[in-house]
């Protein structure tokens, strides 16, 4: 299945920080079910960490097995982007259509507290569900790549060489449609015990690469 032209790739997204305004769906599948209140399904939300972060874990079965691969992915407009080896395992899985779970996440800071029980996190997460489209025209394939090297340092794809035939065809591209997903996070500092408060345990939050 072809995405189309740079025409309908741009008719179909806006900017890389722009967001629509209708939130992502969900299912069964995708809503979150603990601690809903930490849950957002609001688009710029969910945009904002795909962002920040560029790395994702895609989730598929495969041969009846689970299999999970980090990999660089981005987002212009509605879609997310990624690239893989053309004609290989990864490729190949993408290419078929098969419903993929893709994951974002980081932690921002350990949270201390006064018991070992309550010692938490803060964090941001993302969980999507959709199915990759195959991106065969060249206009489109380039927009892609545009996107994620200026998003990485603005005005640079306007000074390096564009892709030749030879690396189009070495490169499998695919949209992934940004539809259905959740975002979850944890912001705060410590819950503790009301019996616990007067412990000698020193008590906060430290960020995720230590003191």
């Amino acid at each position: 299945m072809k995405y189309g032209t740079i025409q309908e790739l741009l008719m179909t997204t806006i900017d890389a920080t722009g967001a629509t305004a209708s939130p992502l769906t969900s299912c069964p599948r995708s809503r979150v079910q603990r601690a809903v209140k930490r849950a957002s399904y609001d688009r710029e939300t969910a945009y904002r960490l795909i962002d920040r972060l560029k790395t994702a874990h895609v989730g598929f079965v495969e041969d009846g097995e689970p299999r999970i691969i980090p990999i660089t992915a981005w987002r212009l407009g509605n879609d997310l982007y990624l690239h893989t080896l053309n004609g290989g395992r990864l490729s190949r899985r993408l290419g078929s259509g098969a419903l993929l779970c893709i994951s974002f996440a980081v932690t921002n800071e350990w949270v201390m507290t006064k018991s070992a029980f309550h010692h938490s996190a803060n964090y941001e997460s993302l969980v999507l569900y959709g199915r990759a489209v195959p991106v065969t025209d060249d206009a489109a394939f380039d927009a892609a790549f545009r996107a994620i090297i200026n998003q990485i340092e603005p005005g640079r794809w306007e000074q390096v060489r564009a892709p030749n035939d030879k690396e189009r065809k070495a490169t499998a591209l695919f949209r992934i449609p940004i539809e259905e997903g959740a975002f979850k996070s944890r912001t705060g500092g410590p819950n503790d015990d009301p019996e616990d408060l007067a412990l000698p345990v020193w008590r906060g939050t430290l960020p995720a690469g230590g003191r």
